[in-house]
């Protein structure tokens, strides 16, 4: 019997998931990630995050807990989402060059109560040569990732510096997720007291 749903379509999250040991099922869900007028960077990946768990146990329809997270990089206050193609993926990369930008992953947890964690996390990239961005770029890496890059991948050697969580900027903080992991025993002993 599944005990917890992954709303997210991230390998990514499976592995890291997986890496602690929790049994999931994968269950997917759309929902709308446009930033709202005036939204803070912290407030809109907090948003998408829980609006994704929502649509989650909604659409599992069966009380089973859903998990589920969102990541963006921030640059200059502004949100660096997915890029759409090429041209995009390489003028990200191009602008976090040579400089340090925060990456926010929000999980949050949707059951008989709603809960969402924000890890915060800075990363320092290495000056990078328009040569070397397009080498990065003619891959498929960049391309369902936010800012254009992935930790975990060939961008890792881009990296100089890392302030935070590892598993937060590839997607999933596994810290936070365990803490909203263990919240669900004491709210299943609370409904069953």
């Amino acid at each position: 019997m599944t005990s917890l749903y992954l709303a997210s379509k991230s390998p990514r999250r499976r592995e890291l998931l997986e890496q602690i040991g929790v049994a999931f099922e994968v269950i997917d869900v759309d929902v709308d990630e446009s930033q709202e007028e005036d939204e803070s960077p912290s407030a809109y990946v907090r948003r998408v995050a829980l609006s994704k768990a929502r649509a989650g146990y909604i659409k599992a329809a069966d009380s089973i807990p859903v998990l589920a997270a969102d990541t963006t990089v921030v640059l200059d206050g502004r949100l660096l989402g997915k890029p759409g193609d090429r041209n995009e993926a390489a003028a990200m990369l191009t602008s976090l060059a040579g400089r340090s930008h925060e990456v926010l992953t929000a999980v949050a947890l949707a059951h008989t109560e709603e809960r969402v964690m924000l890890n915060r996390s800075r990363v320092c990239l290495a000056p990078l040569s328009p040569d070397r961005i397009a080498a990065y770029c003619d891959g498929e890496e960049p391309y369902d990732k936010a800012g254009g890059y992935g930790i975990q991948g060939r961008a890792a050697a881009f990296i100089t510096r890392l302030e935070g969580s590892y598993s937060g900027v590839m997607g999933l903080p596994l810290y936070e997720t365990s803490i909203l992991l263990a919240s669900l025993e004491t709210i299943e002993t609370r409904v069953s007291s």
